[in-house]
């Protein structure tokens, strides 16, 4: 391998140059959005099973993906290698499955030689290559065309328009999937309960709110002190201010104590109600977690109180709270 100078503009051109090849080739794909895609569509939405996704080298990495995008989604899949089907894994398939098999070529030596045990199983059987006139692609129930005017690699040779166009049209097929599924943001999360994604999706304010003892609430008549007292034991850097039905009317917060000071007010002899903020912002415990960051954030606080249906104190959170949530 001959060494050459690194050229900063000559390697702008040429990560330019891919970016453009395979933006025509996922354009040109539009085109095959057609009756067959429509099929495998029906033929994986119908499948009681689980979808077998096969494919080998750079293929067989794009076919672990659209697995694993399937199964995230509502669509139970899993990645199968070709090479390992023929020596036991073949076993994993059943007659309630379907076989989406990834070739660029469609003559992948690996795959062809068990097409004929996939067939025998009666499996409906979807071809993903980039040539209609494949071995692969003439023995599947349906064909979606990937082919590609020209790979990204300047010599033509390593596989990169083309599985890039692959990975679009397993995408295309498991969101399709997704929406006739009516699957939701709940489902989604269901299945992604790890990592900050399952965090924001499924974490209530209800499951990381302070409640009971931990809630900070004095009465309207309190004392500007008896507050300070309220806020420093509970740790919140502020308090709810509840009238005598336990119903919130107001909020005092570390920023609600700086301008009390500055005003040189009494705080020994002057009651909460004089200097709390009123009308603040209320949450409801079941609302998820990332609702209640991005309300803070909309109105720029630091800490918000949860209430029942009445308006009664229920709990509270603060910033601190959602980032050692992960939400933030």
């Amino acid at each position: 391998m001959q060494a050459m100078n690194l050229d900063d503009q000559k390697l702008r051109e040429l990560g330019l140059a891919v970016i453009s090849v395979e933006a025509q080739a996922i354009s040109a794909l539009a085109e095959q959005i057609n009756d067959d895609f429509v099929t495998a569509c029906k033929l994986l939405f119908a499948c009681e099973g689980r979808v077998v996704v096969i494919g080998m080298g750079k293929s067989g990495h794009i076919a672990g993906k659209i697995a694993a995008t399937l199964a995230s989604t509502g669509t139970p899949a899993f990645f199968v290698h070709p090479g390992e089907a023929s020596h036991g894994d073949l076993g994993m398939i059943t007659r309630h499955d379907v076989v989406l098999a990834l070739s660029n070529s469609g003559e992948t030596e690996e795959i062809v030689r068990i097409l004929p045990l996939i067939k025998r199983l009666g499996v409906p059987l979807i071809a993903m290559t980039g040539n209609p006139a494949s071995t692969l692609s003439n023995i599947s129930t349906v064909h979606l065309n990937v082919a590609v005017e020209q790979e990204a690699c300047p010599l033509g040779l390593a596989p990169t328009s083309s599985t890039t166009a692959a990975l679009v049209m397993g995408d295309a097929l498991a969101v399709s999937l997704l929406d006739a599924r009516g699957f939701t943001r709940d489902d989604f999360a269901l299945s992604h309960p790890g990592g900050s994604l399952g965090r924001r999706l499924l974490l209530r304010v209800s499951d990381i709110m302070h409640c009971d003892d931990e809630m900070p609430s004095v009465p309207a008549t309190a004392l500007i002190g008896s507050a300070l007292l309220e806020m420093t034991e509970k740790k919140l850097g502020m308090t709810a201010i509840v009238n005598e039905s336990n119903r919130v009317i107001g909020i005092y917060t570390d920023g609600d104590l700086r301008r009390t000071l500055a005003r040189n007010i009494d705080i020994q002899n002057t009651t909460i109600s004089e200097v709390m903020t009123p009308q603040c912002a209320l949450i409801s415990a079941n609302i998820l977690a990332a609702e209640a960051m991005q309300i803070m954030e909309q109105k720029k606080i630091n800490a918000l109180i949860v209430v029942d249906e009445q308006n009664i104190a229920v709990g509270a959170l603060n910033m601190h709270d959602l980032i050692r949530a992960g939400i933030v």
